[in-house]
């Protein structure tokens, strides 16, 4: 489960990075608003990579299903991010579904 949630959120963090210029280029969100919001997500989503999985970081998985929502509601600002959201909190249920299901060995 570790790798598998881990990749998830780095390549959010990716996302959410990119997502930015657009916010601001498209959305018309002014630039220090838009760099606040994106590192923000970008690195919550880098330190829960960090964390996800390790042993006694339960927290983490209840932390990275709350950043999925927090990037759909990114989809206020640029409206791409509810599909994206939407996409990448199927893959963080997916991944933690597939690490329950199939244990990874310590």
């Amino acid at each position: 489960m570790r790798r598998l949630c881990a990749t998830v959120l780095i390549m959010e963090a990716i996302v959410i990075g990119l997502a930015v210029p657009v916010a601001i280029t498209i959305g018309h969100v002014p630039h220090g608003s838009a760099a606040v919001a994106g590192g923000v997500l970008a690195g919550a989503a880098v330190l829960l990579a960090a964390v996800v999985g390790r042993p006694r970081q339960g927290w983490a998985l209840t932390a990275g299903s709350l950043l999925q929502v927090a990037v759909i509601a990114a989809g206020v600002l640029v409206p791409a991010m509810y599909v994206l959201g939407a996409l990448f909190a199927a893959l963080w249920a997916a991944a933690i579904w597939l690490g329950y299901r199939f244990r990874e060995a310590p």
